[in-house]
């Protein structure tokens, strides 16, 4: 069994004034809400869910952005109840929430 099941990362990027970037959107205190989450759930530490911030996650022009690992699956949210769906849902039910999920592909150049 590993360590941590999954890890939720959270994008809390700060760009210049006027680029987008997940910093901007409340990425800080909304990882903070899901890491409260995830402790009144029971699922927080090792053998659950390690809920941390991240430098670029090279996504900002779908801020804000968090992703879910070893899953691989990409979010994109808005406020709390964005948060307690992924983290009920996704974490704890090991659904992907599709209506958030960004698309795993890059964009094509």
């Amino acid at each position: 069994m590993p360590y941590y099941r999954r890890h939720l990362f959270f994008c809390e990027n700060q760009r210049e004034e006027g680029e987008p970037c997940c910093a901007r959107f409340g990425a800080s205190e909304l990882r903070q809400y899901a890491m409260e989450r995830c402790k009144a759930l029971g699922i927080f530490g090792p053998g659950g869910v390690r809920v941390q911030r991240a430098g670029c996650l090279g996504r900002c022009d779908e801020a804000p952005v968090a992703v879910v690992y070893p899953d691989g699956v990409w979010y994109t949210y808005v406020d709390r109840s964005d948060i307690d769906e992924i983290v009920e849902r996704h974490l704890v039910g090991g659904e992907v929430v599709e209506r958030l999920r960004l698309p795993d592909e890059p964009p094509a150049r």
